[in-house]
This record gives C-alpha cells, sequence and structure tokens, in this order.
C-alpha cells in the first residue's frame, strides 16, 4: 500500500505542475486534487495507447509512468518553481497558528478523509474464506471490474477485447481499471491500489466540487455543504428506518449497528445515495466526475468571462498576495492557441469517452446550451471544441469499431426514468430526493430576490450620485454593480442545462437498463447543488428561526443517505463473492493456462474464471444487457454444451473453446452433464471446482 500511495503522490504532482497553465489564484490543496485527476487521465490514456503496441509488463508501465510524470520537469522553469513555491508558502501560513476557524476546517477535510478511507476499505477484502465486499451494492459491480483488471494483469488484453462475452471489443470505459492494471504490475496487490485510487479520487472531487460550487456562489459555507450533500444524498428512505426502529424490539444505537438494509435504494426507492450505488461500485464515475466538474468550472469561467488572462503569456497570480509572476511563451506566440486554458482543458474532456462516457455525454450538453446562449464567445467555444475532438474523437472511433454493443439499445422513449407504471412522478422524486427538488426553487427564488434588490441598490447608488454631481448620468449601472448583477443572472442560466438534463432523462433512456440513466441524472444533482447548498448557507446566516429551519433541511437531506454510509462503512455488510477454493483454482489456472485460453463457464457474474485474467465464452447477462450486447444466441450454445448434447461438440469447436469449468455455479444454475466432459483431460481439480481441457 505504500508504494502504491507513493506512486500516486507522483502522479498527482506532476498534474500539480500542469495546473499552472489553465488556472490562476487556486489553493495548493486544489491544485494537489486536480493534480491526481489530471495525472491519472495522462497515465492511463498513454498507458493505454502503449500498451497496446507493446503489450503490458513492467518495463511498458514504467515507460508510461516516466511519461505521466515528465511534466514535474517543469520546475526547471523558473516561473512555474516561484509560483509553486508561494503556494506552498501560502499553504503553511495558512496551516500555522490555531483557531476554532482552522480547526473546523481542518476537522472537515480529516472527517472526509477518515470517511473515504472506512468506506472504500469495504469495496473488496480477502479472508481465508475468500473475497467479500462490505457494500450491498457491490456483489456484481466488483467481479466486473476484477475481471477487466485481472485480463490486463495476467490475460494480457491487447487491444482490449471483452472478457465477459469473447471475440466482441471491450467498449466499456475501462481506463479506472487499467490504471489499477498498471500500479499492479508495480508488486502491489490488487486490493491496495484500488483502495488507495479510490480514497484519492473520491478526495479530489470533494475538493474540486467545493471549489466549482465557491466560483458559483462566493460563499464559502455553500462550497462545505456542498459535498456532504453530494456524498451523503438520499431521499425519505429515513422514514422507513424510523418504522423499523418503532417495530422492532431493538434500541435506537443498537438499530444503527445492525442496519437490516440499504434506506435509498430498494424495491420502494430507487435514486440511490451517491457513495452506495456509483462511487464504489462504478470506479468510471469516481476518476469521470471531477474531471467533468473540473471542466465545468472553466466553462464557468469562459461563461461569465474570467479567463481572459488564464493562459500561458497571461498573468499568473499566486494565492494569498497580489504578486503577479509572468509565465513565459507570450500571447501573440504561434503556441498560444495550444497553450490557452481552453485549448488545454479542452484535451482533458477529451480523455473523457474511456474514462466514463456518459459525463461526457452530460458535458456535451451543457457546452451545446452554453455555447447557443453565448455565441459571443464562439472564440472560446471552438477553441476549447477543437482540444475534446483531438482526443475524444479517435477515442470513440476506436470504442465503436467492432463494439458488439447495439447502438439502438441505448435510446429509447421511457417517461419517469425508473418510476412504476402506476406511481405518480410527483411523489416519485419526492421520496427519492426528498426536498432537494424544492429546495433548488428556494434557491432560485433567493437569486430572484438578490438580484431585485441590487437593481434597487444600484438605481437608489445612481439617483445619489446625480443629486451630488448636480448634472446628469448615464443610465449604466456602476462596473462593480453591473457585474454582481451579471454575475447572478449568469447564475441562474447556468441551472439551465442542468434541468434540461433532468427533464430528457425523465422522458427517454440513454441506456439498455434505463435505470443507468443515473449517469446522467447525477450531472442534474451536481449543477443543482449549488442552488441548494445557497438556499441553505442563506437560512443559517438569517435569523434563528431560519437558522433551525436550515439545519431541518439539511438533516432531511443527509438523514437517509448517512445512514447507508454508515452501513458499509461500519462493517456491517459481509457478502462472500468468492470462496476459497475459487481463489485456488483461479491461481492454478493461470499457472498451467496460457494468458488468452478461451473458458466456458457459466453465465454469473461471480466465475472463478473472473479472476484468472481469461476470457470467457460468456459471463452475467445482467453486464451484457446493461451493455446492449445481444447475448441470447450464446447464451442457449453454453446450456447445450454442458448439457453434453448431441451437438456440443460442434460449439466447443465453433467457438473455439480451450477448456471448460465446472463448480458449484455450473450445477446450480445450469445442467451439467458430467459423464460427458469426462472423455477430457482433467488439467485441475479443487474441491467442488474441475477444469478440463476440451482442446
Amino acid at each position: 500500500m505504500v508504494l502504491s500511495f507513493i506512486l500516486i503522490l507522483l502522479i498527482s504532482f506532476s498534474g500539480y505542475l500542469l495546473t499552472y497553465f489553465f488556472a490562476e489564484k487556486e489553493t495548493f490543496l486544489w491544485r494537489f486534487s486536480v493534480g491526481n485527476i489530471i495525472g491519472s487521465a495522462i497515465f492511463g490514456t498513454v498507458g493505454f495507447l502503449i500498451a497496446n503496441l507493446f503489450g503490458l509488463s513492467v518495463l511498458t508501465a514504467s515507460f508510461a509512468l516516466l511519461i505521466a510524470l515528465a511534466p514535474i520537469a517543469l520546475l526547471a522553469k523558473k516561473d512555474i518553481r516561484k509560483n509553486f513555491f508561494a503556494d506552498w508558502h501560502n499553504a503553511k501560513n495558512r496551516a500555522t497558528g490555531a483557531n476554532f476557524r482552522k480547526f473546523l476546517r481542518v476537522a472537515y477535510y480529516v472527517g472526509f478523509f477518515l470517511l473515504f478511507v472506512f468506506f472504500f476499505d469495504r469495496a473488496m477484502y480477502e479472508t481465508n474464506n475468500g473475497i467479500f465486499t462490505g457494500a450491498s451494492q457491490n456483489f456484481g459491480d466488483l467481479p466486473f471490474h476484477l475481471g477487466a483488471i485481472f485480463s490486463f494483469t495476467d490475460g494480457n488484453n491487447f487491444p482490449p477485447m471483452n472478457p465477459s462475452f469473447a471475440g466482441a471489443k471491450f467498449s466499456y470505459p475501462f481506463i479506472a481499471d487499467l490504471l489499477t492494471a498498471f500500479l499492479m504490475k508495480f508488486g502491489i496487490e490488487v486490493q491496495s491500489v484500488m483502495l488507495v485510487q479510490n480514497i484519492g479520487w473520491a478526495f479530489a472531487l470533494l475538493i474540486i466540487l467545493e471549489r466549482f460550487v465557491f466560483k458559483l456562489t462566493k460563499s464559502k459555507l455553500a462550497a462545505k455543504l456542498a459535498p456532504i450533500l453530494l456524498f451523503f444524498s438520499g431521499g425519505l428512505g429515513f422514514l422507513w428506518f424510523l418504522k423499523d426502529f418503532w417495530a422492532g424490539s431493538q434500541g435506537f444505537f443498537e438499530l444503527l449497528w445492525n442496519l437490516p438494509q440499504d434506506y435509498t435504494i430498494g424495491e420502494k426507492i430507487r435514486w440511490g445515495n451517491s457513495l452506495i450505488v456509483l462511487f464504489i461500485t462504478q470506479r468510471s464515475l469516481l476518476l469521470g466526475m471531477p474531471l467533468t466538474i473540473l471542466v465545468l468550472q472553466k466553462l464557468w469561467e469562459i461563461f461569465t468571462d474570467k479567463t481572459a488572462e488564464e493562459k500561458i503569456g497571461g498573468e499568473q497570480r499566486t494565492t494569498d498576495n497580489e504578486q503577479i509572476t509572468k509565465i513565459e511563451n507570450p500571447s501573440d506566440s504561434p503556441l498560444s492557441f495550444f497553450t490557452s486554458a481552453p485549448f488545454l482543458i479542452g484535451l482533458l474532456a477529451g480523455t473523457l469517452p474511456l474514462i466514463h462516457l456518459h459525463s461526457l455525454a452530460a458535458l456535451f450538453a451543457v457546452t451545446a446550451f452554453l455555447f447557443f446562449i453565448h455565441t459571443d464567445k464562439w472564440r472560446e467555444w471552438i477553441v476549447f471544441g477543437v482540444g475534446v475532438a483531438l482526443v475524444a474523437v479517435p477515442e470513440l472511433l476506436w470504442s465503436i469499431t467492432g463494439s458488439a454493443s447495439r447502438t439502438s439499445e441505448f435510446i429509447g422513449w421511457r417517461f419517469g426514468w425508473h418510476k412504476g407504471e402506476e406511481e405518480n412522478i410527483v411523489w416519485f422524486w419526492l421520496k427519492n430526493t426528498g426536498i432537494f427538488i424544492p429546495l433548488i426553487f428556494a434557491g432560485v427564488a433567493l437569486l430572484f430576490s438578490m438580484r431585485n434588490k441590487q437593481n434597487e441598490e444600484a438605481l437608489e447608488a445612481e439617483e445619489n450620485e446625480k443629486l451630488k454631481a448636480q448634472k446628469p448620468k448615464p443610465k449604466n449601472q456602476s462596473p462593480k454593480t453591473k457585474a454582481r448583477k451579471i454575475e447572478i443572472n449568469e447564475l441562474l442560466v447556468f441551472l439551465l442545462p442542468f434541468l434540461f438534463l433532468f427533464l430528457v432523462s425523465n422522458i427517454a433512456k440513454f441506456a439498455p437498463w434505463e435505470w443507468d440513466n443515473i449517469k446522467i441524472l447525477i450531472y442534474w444533482f451536481v449543477g443543482s447543488v449549488p442552488f441548494v447548498s445557497l438556499a441553505l448557507a442563506w437560512g443559517w446566516n438569517q435569523n434563528i428561526i431560519l437558522k433551525i429551519a436550515a439545519f431541518a433541511c439539511f438533516f432531511i437531506l443527509i438523514f437517509s443517505g448517512a445512514l447507508d454510509v454508515w452501513r458499509t462503512a461500519s462493517g456491517q455488510i459481509k457478502t462472500q463473492v468468492f470462496n476459497a477454493d475459487a481463489v485456488e483454482v483461479a491461481d492454478k489456472i493461470k499457472l498451467r493456462t496460457a494468458p488468452n485460453a478461451l473458458f466456458l463457464n457459466a453465465p454469473i457474474h461471480n466465475s472463478a474464471i473472473v479472476l484468472t485474467g481469461r476470457p470467457s465464452l460468456m459471463r452475467y447477462p445482467g453486464h451484457l444487457s446493461s451493455h446492449g450486447i445481444d447475448y441470447a444466441d450464446r447464451e442457449g450454445d453454453v446450456k447445450r454444451i454442458y448439457e453434453g448434447s448431441a451437438t456440443a461438440d460442434i460449439f466447443l469447436r465453433k467457438y473455439n473453446i480451450e477448456y471448460v469449468l465446472i463448480s458449484p455455479e455450473e450445477r446450480g444454475s445450469l445442467t451439467v452433464n458430467e459423464e460427458y466432459f469426462k472423455k477430457f483431460p482433467l488439467i485441475t481439480e479443487v474441491g467442488e471446482y474441475k477444469v478440463y481441457k476440451v482442446k
């Protein structure tokens, strides 16, 4: 674990130095968090290209890592070095001394860090009895990610083919798992790499979201509240918790240590807490979301015309003082286009197709919306678009070429997202998100009130100036007042594309399984959080009645999510994914078969073959259908082979199957004719697990 921490620290520092080329006046912590995401995106993308050419080995992983760490050489530049040490000095100054405000700030970050440690430690753990997960929704997703990771490390799966459906392109965004595979090549165990990565990406998301909300609202309290609302998101599920408490015989705290179910996801509620249903299960989103929010922040700065100087050749200001340091390469240089902030941010956004495709789709919708509202910024939009296209288009073309996913399965009409046919949509969203939507409107109403008040103040100030000067004054407002008004107006407009995402996700589905629309809806939530947190912060800063109301609303918003996060982080869930025999037989298979040997196993998610890195003819239909893959014919053929039917030999040759696994999973889910397979050599046997060589 120590080595994985050191390597990720170096990757983050490399990305840290790149932030000076597109962001000014940012804190040391923000730059380091952004550096983690940028460094990961670069390492994964460059490593993917190298591994496609030369395979994955210690040598190729080292080469990719060296390229990812190349920006560290920027310290040789005097201006970069000066800015870095200024930021470091400012960070130390902020940490020195002791007062209650500093204590709260440190407690906030330390508290989240410890939460992430305990929470993500439950994603996967291993005992003498096998591999387990302590997350309620991770039983199916953990084997999927392990299958992808081991296909890279042990199967040398390059160019990547789908390990769950042999012969098809692996079009799932796999960079997060590929990054894990790269670090494993340095001798680190998969559990340690995943844990450190997940903690780092989650903490980066915390810092990036906090800064994003502050940029929009200019409220430090709102910025601090926003990550809490995201990480503890939930609806009215706590009502079912109270029902369990009143109906049971356990005391309140006894029930908290023995929670019987999740309260944000189940038959009655479908939204799910973000940590429970998204960040621990869908590692791609955990990397993709902070990258997307970073890009959204820069789009906001373009939208509000704050990026004029944030480019190579512009002025770079340190965090806590007014020193101005000039960065080389003046803006009239021929390289200015390629070193401008919109272009560099566009390049980063362009890596999203292989990191998290739904994040790119959400980002595209927001960008398109803002472009048509602010066509006067067409130069910035074009530069940004060129940067995106240079990386995203080749990645998209690679993904869709040879993919078994049917595009038609990803688009269709579906009213009300995942509500029942007879369920009222207003009640559906109320019980799923609680008072979140009403508080969005409260935040909007607050902004309108603030705008009207500023208009009145501007008119009053103008009249006073007229009286003082005893002469007519132009009708336009003072620059300061006008700037504040524009910011409020544009913040209101900035909400519109996120509301659009909510609307279309309630009308159509953008994945074969309609629940996966949550990968779009979560960006509606993120884009709306600033308005909710602003309303809560405003209420907290008013009289005692509004303070109590704000606290009550905040508590209602996070209670259900906090219950589910606590249930996982406190270790109450212990779900076996692979038993000890499955782990042992997987180790023997890796020793006795070729890395690309094709296996036949039951179409389940947690076959022992997952741990070998070898491809399967077919695995879990739920994963395949959610990726738009038509598996019906192959599933029928798998059943006929295991039955030992008259056509079994034909199908073994048709698919070029080399090995067949017979285990409790096959016997439990299929009709297995073991007499038929006895004619083949038995290459290994562990407990009830048998592997036959059929070719």
